[in-house]
């Protein structure tokens, strides 16, 4: 592990031209949240619903445990006060920009594709038919036995929307970069044993797991539901994180790639950095991690001793013999 004082790229320093490189994903990003504010506008397919079909719908209607309000505060903003946590800490603005950035990618993404999936298949809850009948009283098409509804238009509208959960999926997307964001820096993966540090990188998934579970429970979803979504979650995570930090197993899993392509630039221009970047101290171990990435994590420095010495003595050898 390199030896690193931080503390030299704040937001104040570096915040600014960090954001400037990175101006079209936030403008993506936009893009994706007026898709997703449309698609959760736009009318659902309505799935084919005969009478032969209700009785696995006919769940009673109740409300949320984990209402819709709660699930931007779990998914986004309990992991950016994480990152906030770490910003402070470390004073690093291209670990807090990426983390930012790669979270909210995460749970817009899975907003995006869950919000499409719901709309195409227009799968019925299942209570579809308390939102269907309130009175509890069925009318159903005398030639095709398909449902004739009585209820709300808003209520029978979000009740084609089951599969797949999006409570699930947007607690999976946010709080499973959380886990892998933690798992980074606390060096999980380090092979030293600590399954305390493995205790915490599950507790945010464990949180996503009961915000699954309760959809269940409140009969809003099936268990199909609430397993493809957090599927869903955790894959678009994944990808997210990947795309802006190395795997939390890697030597540098601590830090985002931009911060070492920044430390492989200054290395190779040699230029100095400017304000507070002086009292970065890098070693020329972290410099050399940077250029040869393709050998991290192997001890490349024991094997160029073992394999200097036999030439020596092998050139020693045909010296004498020359002699």
């Amino acid at each position: 592990m390199p030896d690193i004082r931080l503390g030299a790229h704040t937001i104040r320093s570096h915040g600014a031209k960090v954001a400037r490189v990175h101006m079209h994903d936030w403008l993506i990003l936009l893009l994706l949240g007026v898709i997703d504010a449309v698609l959760n506008i736009i009318e659902p397919f309505h799935r084919f619903v005969g009478k032969g079909m209700m009785e696995d719908l006919m769940y009673p209607f109740k409300g949320n445990t984990v209402p819709f309000w709660a699930v931007p505060l779990i998914a986004i903003l309990m992991p950016f006060s994480i990152i906030l946590l770490f910003y402070f800490i470390r004073r690093d603005v291209y670990d807090f920009h990426q983390a930012t950035l790669g979270l909210l990618y995460s749970v817009l993404i899975t907003g995006v594709i869950t919000d499409a999936i719901k709309d195409g298949v227009g799968r019925p809850r299942p209570d579809f038919f308390w939102r269907c009948f309130p009175d509890g009283k069925g009318v159903f098409d005398p030639i095709t036995g398909g449902v004739m509804c009585t209820g709300m238009k808003s209520i029978i509208k979000e009740g084609h929307k089951s599969f797949p959960s999006g409570h699930t999926s947007w607690s999976f997307a946010g709080l499973g970069f959380l886990a892998l964001y933690i798992s980074g820096k606390i060096r999980a993966f380090d092979r030293k044993g600590h399954v305390a540090k493995l205790c915490i990188v599950f507790f945010p998934l464990l949180l996503a797991a009961l915000v699954g579970v309760s959809r269940v429970d409140d009969y809003w979803h099936h268990w199909q539901d609430v397993f493809s979504g957090g599927l869903l979650g955790l894959v678009a995570s994944t990808f997210c994180y990947l795309q802006f930090f190395p795997p939390p197993y890697d030597v540098d899993g601590w830090g985002p790639h931009a911060y070492f392509q920044m430390l492989a630039e200054s290395q190779t221009t040699g230029l100095p950095l400017t304000g507070h970047a002086r009292s970065l101290t890098v070693t020329s171990s972290e410099i050399e991690s940077v250029r040869i990435q393709s050998q991290r994590g192997e001890e490349t420095s024991s094997f160029d001793q073992s394999d200097t010495s036999p030439i020596l003595i092998i050139n020693g050898t045909e010296g004498g013999r020359r002699q």
